[in-house]
């Protein structure tokens, strides 16, 4: 069987910002994205994450952490949704929080991943959101996805 790189499975190269105020699963999740092709980024919360989106090109896809000091999940996407720079980066949420499925959708998420994190669901999540759309309308949430475990 011939040997499939990184760059045949994902195809090109997408970028991820991960938002995440806990520094253990930044450290956890940052090579294993970037072992399989991702080029990525982290910001420790809100506040973070949106100076580094002002300041670079934008990314395939954000991570998004739900409780997190300086400014949570649920600020930072009020804020990227007022900016029409921002507005059409689809967002993962990445949580505990019992209520995330909803807050997933209600915050117009293309996603969710619940913690303790699956890595193969994460991975497969990255893969597929991080895809990009014949129309990009972040606003609205993909309701037909199941939960992710």
């Amino acid at each position: 069987m011939p040997r499939v790189s990184v760059a045949e499975r994902v195809g090109p190269q997408t970028s991820v910002l991960l938002v995440e105020d806990d520094y253990d699963v930044r450290d956890a999740l940052v090579p294993i994205l970037e072992y399989d092709g991702h080029r990525v980024s982290s910001a420790a919360n809100g506040r973070e994450a949106l100076d580094q989106l002002r300041a670079n090109p934008a990314p395939s896809l954000i991570l998004l952490d739900l409780m997190m000091p300086v400014m949570d999940g649920i600020a930072f996407r009020t804020e990227q949704l007022r900016d029409p720079e921002l507005a059409s980066i689809p967002v993962v949420v990445v949580s505990a929080d019992p209520a995330l499925r909803e807050k997933a959708i209600r915050l117009g998420a293309v996603g969710w991943i619940e913690k303790p994190i699956d890595i193969d669901v994460l991975l497969d999540e990255v893969r597929r959101a991080a895809q990009p759309r014949a129309t990009s309308n972040a606003a609205t949430p993909d309701t037909t996805l199941a939960g992710r475990r």
